[in-house]
This record gives structure tokens, C-alpha cells and sequence, in this order.
């Protein structure tokens, strides 16, 4: 009996040892803006595919460069596209692999205040520290009828590199000659006002801490964390909301060509019912990775992801691809060497 029971034991560590050895386990770091998408698709993946696991780690864009270029994790993920600069150092061709649509939005903790209306030029001077309260003038024009307190505004922004910063920083620098002088374009800026947070969470978090606070932060973090966001005017001085709607028409209009690496702004795009603070949101590839067996895992996932993935983006704030521009990055997807 004793022996029996010692055989199956031992069967039963043999076939859990085999099934471990038998898995494949990815690792990536980079970008909050897409973290809850990128969280459900690796879920339901895994459950479809119990022979991979993907482990991504939501540190930021910058973070997410910075590891894929050391060879840290096997991908990266970024809102912001890389420079010239940053390919080089990256010593090896990196794909950029369009996922997803997203929006940055104007979130804000104003009690009373309802469902309220910017511009790019009165968010790049609240951005500066210039409009300083919430019944400032140039906000109470754009929003006849709301009584607006006199409040001071807090402006928070991120304290670490973040392709929602150069998303927001770019439509920004868009709007206002003054704002692209002053602050620029780019992952990680020196802000002339507010306090900082890290990640979409942590700003999210403390808006909602803080009455009279103001913040950029991705759509599926203010839907879920229930703060108020607002409208923005687009260059056809519509009033648009972000939407999966809006996203899909900035994207149509401002991706009508599609640069062969990917490499494109849909911020300000032209258009009817444009959201102006639109993204793509990439995924950084070895188009040929080192490891083979990971590559070929990374690569069956990124057709699911194009594909069935795609189903799940709504539901989370996120546009799917326009079919052209799946068809493309899927054909890049294709130039991964796995063998």
C-alpha cells in the first residue's frame, strides 16, 4: 500500500515537474495607459494557452524602454514612440507593434461642477500655473451656466517617465507656443506647477484625494475610478468627448498612411468627431529576439491580441484597431524571426 502510494506521489511530482518545464513564461515591463487592456489579454490568454504565462510589469514608459533596451525583460510597451537615438541604443531592430486606441483626458475633482469643457490653450495655462482658480475666466467662457467656486486648482501631474506625459505634453505643445517653449515634448518634463504622482493609478488617486485637483490621466482610469473628466474642443471647435467612437475617428483621420514602423501621432488629428488627445499604445519587439521559444510564444499571443484581443477593448475604455491598421501590424508581426 505504502509502495502504491509513493508511486503515485512520485507520478504526480514527475507530470506537475514536466507541465512547469513545459511552460513558457514571458516577461515585459513598461506603460500604465494600457495596463488594464494588456491585463485582460494576458489573463484570458493564459486560460486559453495554460502553457504560457506573460508577466508584464506596469512601471511606465520610460521603465519599459529602458529594460527592453537592457535586455531586462523580453518586451517593452510604450505610448510614447521611441527616438532615433533610443533605437540605436537599443542595439537591435525593435518593432513597434501598434495594440491598442487610447485617450489622456483632462480629469478633475470639482464637487458640483458637472461634466465641464476645455481648450488646449486654457489646459496648457492651467498646466503652467497661470489660470490658478476654478472660476477663472477663461474657464467660465467655455462653460456658460456652471457655477464655478473660486477654489484653487491643484495640478497634478506624473513624477516618472510616462508616454501619457508625452502624449498630453505633445497636444499641449499643439495648442500653445508658450507651453512648448517652457515645458516641451517629451516622456519626463520639468512641470512649472503641481505635485507629482507615480503611474496612472497614483495620479488617479490623488485627484480624487484632493478637492479643486486637475490631472491628465488615461480614459480607463477615470471611467473606473468614477472622476469627473471633461470634454475638449477638437480643431473643428467640436466639444468631443473621449470615446471609443472619437478615438476610432482620430485614429481613421490622423492614420489614413500609416508610416512603416509604426511611428505616428494622432494627437490634434483633423476630422469630424475627433477626440484631440488620442494614442496609439505600442508593444517593442525584437524583430529577431534571442531567445526563439519566447519569441514564438510573444508572437502567437500578439496575433491573438490583433484579433480576437481586440473584442475586449471596449468594454475597458479602449478603441480597437481600424481593420487597415491591424492588417499592417500583423504583416509586421509576421518579420519576427522565430526559428
Amino acid at each position: 500500500m505504502r509502495a502504491g502510494v509513493a508511486l503515485l506521489t512520485t507520478c504526480a511530482l514527475t507530470a506537475a515537474t514536466l507541465a512547469a518545464a513545459q511552460t513558457v513564461r514571458v516577461t515585459g515591463a513598461g506603460a500604465t495607459f494600457p495596463y488594464p487592456i494588456y491585463s485582460k489579454w494576458f489573463a484570458e490568454y493564459g486560460r486559453l494557452h495554460r502553457e504560457v504565462e506573460i508577466d508584464y510589469q506596469s512601471i511606465g514608459s520610460g521603465g519599459g524602454i529602458r529594460q527592453v533596451t537592457n535586455r531586462t525583460v523580453f518586451f517593452g510597451a510604450t505610448d510614447s514612440p521611441m527616438t532615433d537615438e533610443q533605437l540605436r541604443a537599443a542595439g537591435g531592430r525593435l518593432l513597434h507593434v501598434p495594440m491598442a486606441l487610447g485617450a489622456v483626458v483632462p480629469a478633475y475633482h470639482v464637487p458640483g461642477a458637472g461634466e465641464l469643457t476645455f481648450s488646449g490653450d486654457v489646459l496648457a495655462r492651467i498646466f503652467l500655473g497661470q489660470i490658478a482658480r476654478w472660476n477663472d475666466a477663461a474657464i467660465s467662457a467655455l462653460n456658460p451656466g456652471v457655477r464655478l467656486p473660486a477654489t484653487a486648482i491643484t495640478v497634478v501631474h506624473r513624477a516618472d517617465g510616462s508616454g501619457t506625459t508625452y502624449v498630453w505634453t505633445e497636444y499641449l505643445s499643439k495648442q500653445s507656443a508658450e507651453f512648448r517653449r517652457m515645458v516641451g515634448v517629451n516622456a519626463a518634463v520639468r512641470w512649472p506647477a503641481g505635485v507629482g504622482a507615480r503611474g496612472n493609478e497614483g495620479v488617479a488617486g490623488l485627484v480624487q484625494q484632493i478637492p479643486g485637483a486637475i490631472a491628465y490621466v488615461e480614459l480607463n482610469y477615470a471611467i473606473h475610478g468614477k472622476i469627473a473628466y471633461g470634454r475638449v474642443l477638437n480643431g473643428g471647435g467640436e466639444r468631443v468627448k473621449a470615446s471609443v467612437e472619437s478615438m476610432t475617428a482620430a485614429a481613421l483621420s490622423g492614420a489614413a498612411t500609416m508610416p512603416p514602423d509604426f511611428r505616428l501621432s494622432i494627437t490634434d488629428a483633423p476630422g469630424k468627431g475627433t477626440y484631440p488627445i488620442s494614442s496609439f499604445t505600442w508593444l517593442l519587439l525584437y524583430e529577431e529576439p534571442k531567445d526563439k521559444v519566447r519569441g514564438r510564444a510573444m508572437v502567437e499571443f500578439v496575433r491573438w491580441a490583433l484579433t480576437a484581443g481586440q473584442g475586449y477593448c471596449a468594454d475597458l475604455g479602449y478603441a480597437p484597431l481600424p481593420d487597415h491598421i491591424v492588417k499592417l501590424a500583423l504583416a509586421a508581426v509576421d518579420r519576427i524571426k522565430t526559428s
